[in-house]
């Protein structure tokens, strides 16, 4: 009995190996270890390029010329011959008032001239006619010297009346008010057909190429500064606008010969063309010095920058395609670029993509993307 249990046991036993053998078929060989796939990062090379050094101010804009224009002569106002806001020539017509009472008063200085210069011509020829009659006897010595001496009445006073008619023509042209030099006006103050009197402001004439651009360096710059200014004119560059900003070039034209002793900077001047009248005064701008050229300088895209509490890093493709954490020194930025002063080597590969997915160590497949040239701003 115990040993057909046994056999009939040991029977089973091989019928479920049989059964698993066939249904499993042969055993699976353990796991491979998992291994991590690289990730894609575009990566470009550090360069080494020429790069100006400029300094960077913040400054307004403000007129080079600005006149108040004030009438001269008493008079109504007559119809403007320009708009309020206009683009206005050096000497054109701009405002006149009534002429006619300054037509008239020319027209009797010149009646008075013409009588007084009938009463010179007769005072002269008595004068000539007592002096031979004084000699005969004929008159008395008074008589001659009153002769004379209304001649040389009269001599004056033709000259009061020329004196006067040149008066008049003064008076005659101010009435008509004309631009003192090219710019564009503002609004008018004082309506059409109103009567005004001498001072009385009209408008406002400002000239707007070129024009100033007014900043404060502060005297630490003041060295740099002067020993560019002993080179060469400064070149500089005023900057309107954030993500597309405008630049105007001109040279720096004025620097003040004192420091500001309670706020430590000293007060300075660019001029900058204006041929499109783009620029008006009062705006905020950027001012940028060209004060040198620095050679070989390390250059990197701005996006491959990163911070953190510690400092400014770069993710740089190492041996074995591993990213290494590069803490690193920047200096100033020119355009899409910025200078790297410590930190990285020529030719480095640094990873400007897939920031987030990456960290010190990390398995990366580089792909080298072409740099684009450093975009300008736009010139005006």
């Amino acid at each position: 009995m115990r040993r057909a249990a046994f056999i009939a046991a040991a029977l089973l036993l091989a019928g479920l190996l049989v059964s698993l053998l066939f249904r499993g078929g042969a055993a699976s060989p353990p796991p491979a270890p998992a291994t991590h796939a690289a990730i894609p990062v575009p990566v470009t090379p550090v360069v080494k390029q020429t790069v100006p050094v400029y300094l960077d101010y913040i400054g307004t804009t403000t007129a080079i010329r600005q006149v108040t224009l004030e009438a001269q002569v008493t008079g109504y106002l007559m119809a403007p011959a320009v708009s309020d806001g206009a683009d206005v020539k050096k000497g054109q017509l701009l405002y006149e008032i009534d002429p006619g009472p300054y037509h008239a008063a020319l027209d009797q200085a010149k009646a008075q001239a013409l009588k007084d210069e009938a009463a010179l011509k007769y005072a002269k020829a008595n004068r000539k006619r007592n002096l031979q009659m004084v000699k005969t006897g004929d008159t008395s010595v008074d008589a001659f010297q009153l002769a004379a001496s209304t001649e040389r009445q009269d001599q004056a006073m033709l000259a009061a009346d020329r004196a006067a008619i040149e008066t008049a023509k003064i008076n005659l042209a101010h009435t008509q008010i004309r631009a003192p030099f090219a710019g564009r006006l503002s609004y008018r103050q004082v309506d059409q057909a109103a009567l005004i009197a001498p001072g009385t402001p009209i408008n406002t004439l400002i000239e707007l190429d070129p024009i100033y651009a007014t900043f404060n360096p502060p005297d630490t710059d003041l060295p740099e500064i002067e020993a560019a200014q002993a080179r060469s004119p400064i070149p500089a560059e005023v900057l309107v606008g954030q993500d597309k900003p405008r630049v105007y070039r001109g040279r720096l034209t004025f620097l003040n010969n004192t420091v500001g002793p309670t706020t430590g900077t000293i007060s300075a001047r660019v001029t900058i063309a204006n041929p499109d009248k783009t620029l008006l005064p009062g705006q905020f701008v950027r001012v940028r010095l060209h004060i040198a050229d620095r050679p070989g300088t390390l250059l990197v895209p701005q996006a491959a920058v990163g911070s953190s509490q510690v400092g400014k890093y770069l993710y740089v493709v190492g041996n074995g395609n591993k990213i290494e954490q590069r803490y690193v020194t920047l200096g100033s930025a020119f355009g899409t670029l910025v200078a790297v002063e410590k930190g990285v080597n020529l030719g480095q590969l640094v990873v400007t993509g897939n920031l987030l997915r990456i960290g010190r160590g990390t398995l990366v497949t580089p792909v080298v993307t072409p740099r684009k040239p450093t975009p300008r701003p736009r010139d005006r």
